[in-house]
């Protein structure tokens, strides 16, 4: 097969691509920098269609589709609340989904979620026909095999990746042309409580190990710490910017990986237009669905994998909280649970929760007697190993209830370590001093 070099004179307006989803679809919307931004205002500008579900992970550059004045029309489900719909979740506007991101693309394979329509964005096709899912693979892989009808943002800036990621063109009922550049992902500089944790967990890298990390200060600096580091290996659901140097600087070579040896496998990443540019017709980088890259049977054949995720607070029993501040959704569950239980699984595998000692500016612990009333257990305290603060690195693995306090308080911030002390008194009747 080979593209026509007139293709994209069947392009249409975003409106028009819009005007190609019913009232009362099922619809799949890419996410994060792959957020087909020009169809999703138009949609939500239209006053015709009614009795629409939006299911997503966290998208990018557009809150139109969560807009007080569009709720009667288009209802979001977030897999991952971002940013952009947090209000509309609290507010009731819109819906969360807690899943394993492991187990969203089964929903649209298996018909749990029928889906009429993938929206995407995808990049312009190669000669021989084939566009890319770019930037985000995740559950878009699925929804594109899945969905009834494909709709497109075809952008002549999105990368053409590597992996699971080609989409026909022969495959998209309507799309509309654009040019313009990716939302990009900007970070702040670390800081000092950041660096901190970044070099404490990087002294648990071993030389050898496949690397999983998020977005985030924490992990850039986690990753800047790695320069020393020998024959690592990266198999993740997403990573941004700060993986390169490592990769260029031939830390990161995937050698030593029994799953995808010599290649860094993801399902999408987020930041830069350098990064961008560096997915870009990468071989060395491959994109997956997310139902193969937070798969915890096939992640844990690699050898040391430490997998390195967050949290919003961690109780003293070890229950970590990472998708809500009490009853108010934040994130989602995400791929920590896929990733810290393969790392335990792993032969010499290292699972790790890193966060600071307190948020708020200093006014809130973040290790708590107990957890905030309605927050979300993310990891329970079966599964949670390592746990790292500015104030050190804890391993809760075959530790007590009791053990377990005195090492979380160990690594709390100084100013709240006698009133943890009291409160677990009350709470377990264990006077630790």
């Amino acid at each position: 097969m080979s593209v026509d070099p007139a293709w994209s004179t069947y392009g249409i307006s975003a409106a028009e691509v819009a005007a190609r989803i019913p009232s009362g679809s099922r619809v799949f919307l890419h996410g994060a920098a792959a957020t087909p931004i020009p169809v999703i205002d138009a949609l939500a500008a239209r006053t015709d269609v009614e009795g629409v579900r939006l299911y997503h992970l966290h998208t990018a550059g557009t809150a139109s589709f969560v807009a007080p004045e569009v709720a009667a029309r288009l209802r979001s489900i977030s897999f991952f609340v971002g940013p952009h719909v947090r209000a509309a979740v609290a507010e009731g506007r819109a819906d969360f989904m807690p899943l394993f991101l492991s187990d969203i693309p089964g929903l649209f394979t298996t018909g749990a979620i029928p889906l009429d329509v993938a929206l995407v964005q995808l990049s312009p096709p190669d000669r021989h026909g084939f566009c890319s899912l770019g930037t985000s693979v995740d559950a878009a892989r699925a929804a594109v095999d899945s969905a009834r009808v494909v709709l497109a943002e075809i952008n002549e800036r999105m990368p053409h990746t590597h992996g699971n990621s080609v989409v026909p063109l022969a495959r998209i009922d309507a799309f509309v042309h654009t040019d313009r550049p990716l939302p990009a992902a900007s970070l702040s500089a670390p800081s000092a409580v950041e660096l901190r944790i970044g070099e404490l967990v990087s002294e648990l890298v071993d030389d050898g190990a496949t690397l999983q990390m998020g977005i985030g200060a924490i992990p850039d600096a986690v990753l800047a710490r790695l320069a020393d580091h020998h024959e690592l290996g990266v198999h993740t659901e997403m990573f941004s910017d700060g993986l390169i140097a490592l990769i260029q600087g031939g830390v990161v070579t995937n050698r030593k990986k029994a799953v995808h040896p010599g290649r860094t496998v993801t399902s999408f990443v987020n930041g830069s237009q350098r990064l961008y540019d560096f997915v870009d017709h990468n071989p060395t980088v491959e994109f997956h669905g997310c139902d193969r890259t937070n798969d915890t049977a096939l992640i844990r054949k690699n050898d040391k994998v430490t997998a390195i995720n967050s949290a919003l607070e961690v109780d003293l029993s070890g229950q970590v909280c990472a998708d809500s501040i009490g009853h108010a959704i934040f994130s989602g569950i995400g791929g920590q649970m896929d990733f810290l239980r393969a790392a335990a699984l792993s032969r010499g595998g290292k699972p790790i929760v890193a966060l600071p000692s307190t948020a708020a500016g200093g006014k809130i612990s973040r290790i708590t007697a107990e957890l905030k009333a309605g927050a979300g257990v993310v990891t329970t305290r079966g599964h949670v190993h390592w746990v790292v603060t500015e104030y050190g690195a804890r391993n809760l693995h075959g530790l007590t209830l009791r053990e377990r306090a005195e090492a979380l308080i160990s690594i709390a911030h100084p100013d709240v370590r006698g009133e943890l002390r009291r409160s677990l008194d009350d709470l377990r009747h264990y006077d630790l001093g």
